[in-house]
C-alpha cells in the first residue's frame, strides 16, 4: 500500500515537523507510528518522501525526510467547467474527478442551475469544494493538487474557452464523439459540463463562437456530477497521461 499524503506550506529535506490539523490526522486518526512510510506535499507538484521519526503527543510527528521530488507540469493539462449541481453532487463531481486526476476545475453558475452561488452562501459553497479537491488530493495521493477556481460567469468561460488549444461542451446529442476528438499534445483542454437543465442555445452560441463544439461521450445520459469525470478518464488514457 502507498504511503500516505499530508499537506504542507514548504517541502523541505532533513527532519521536518508535522503539526497542527494535518499533525493531528496522522497521529491521532491514522496512527502512525514510527518507521512508517509518510508522504509530505506542497499540492503543488513538490512532495517529501520518508519515514516517521518521532510521534509526540496527540498532534506531532517528526519526519526523517530521505528524497525530495519534484513531478513537472502535466501536459496537455486538464480543466473541467463544472455547472454548479444540486445539494452535495457538487462536491461528489470535485471528489471524483479529483482522485481520477483532473488539473483545474471551474464552477460555472450556468443560466439553468438551480444552485447558484450568492453572497456568503457562495463563499461557503466554493470553500467546501476547495476542502474536497484538498482532501481527495491527499487520498489519492497526488503531489499536485487541481485548482479550484472562482465560480465563472458565461461571458468568463468563454474567454477560457478562447485561450485553450482543445475546448469541447460535453452534450449528449453531439455529433462528434470526443473518445476520437483530434486532441493537442500540449497546451490546455477545456471540458465543460452544463446543469442537469441543459446549456442554453445563448450559452451554445457563445461558446461556440469561442471555438468549442458539442461532443457527446458515450449511448448513455450522464448526470453533470459525474460527466466531468468519465470525460478526464477518456482523456487521460488518450493523451498517453495514463500509459
Amino acid at each position: 500500500m502507498t504511503a500516505p499524503v499530508f499537506l504542507v506550506e514548504r517541502v523541505t529535506g532533513g527532519t521536518v515537523t508535522l503539526d497542527g490539523p494535518e499533525g493531528r490526522h496522522a497521529v491521532s486518526v491514522r496512527r502512525l507510528r514510527v518507521g512508517e512510510e509518510i508522504v509530505l506535499t506542497d499540492g503543488a507538484g513538490t512532495g517529501a518522501y520518508g519515514t516517521v521519526a518521532a510521534v509526540e503527543g496527540k498532534d506531532r510527528l517528526d519526519v526523517a525526510v530521505r528524497e525530495v521530488r519534484t513531478e513537472p507540469e502535466p501536459s496537455p493539462r486538464i480543466t473541467v467547467v463544472q455547472a454548479l449541481p444540486k445539494g452535495d453532487r457538487g462536491e461528489l463531481a470535485v471528489e471524483t474527478m479529483t482522485e481520477t486526476g483532473v488539473d483545474a476545475i471551474v464552477p460555472w453558475a450556468a443560466s439553468r442551475c438551480i444552485t447558484q452561488w450568492k453572497g456568503d452562501r457562495g463563499l461557503k459553497a466554493l470553500g467546501k469544494w476547495r476542502a474536497t479537491a484538498r482532501e481527495a488530493g491527499k487520498q489519492s495521493r497526488r503531489l499536485r493538487f487541481p485548482d479550484v477556481a472562482d465560480a465563472a460567469t458565461t461571458r468568463q468561460v468563454a474567454e477560457l474557452i478562447g485561450r485553450a488549444a482543445f475546448a469541447a461542451v460535453l452534450h449528449e446529442e453531439g455529433a462528434l464523439p470526443l473518445a476520437t476528438a483530434e486532441l493537442p499534445a500540449t497546451g490546455d483542454i477545456v471540458l465543460v459540463v452544463g446543469p442537469e437543465g441543459g446549456v442554453s442555445p445563448e450559452e451554445s452560441a457563445a461558446f461556440a463562437e469561442a471555438g468549442a463544439r458539442p461532443y457527446r461521450l458515450g449511448p448513455t445520459v450522464l448526470r453533470t456530477s459525474t460527466a466531468g469525470t468519465a470525460a478526464t478518464a477518456l482523456l487521460l488514457g488518450r493523451t498517453g497521461r495514463w500509459s
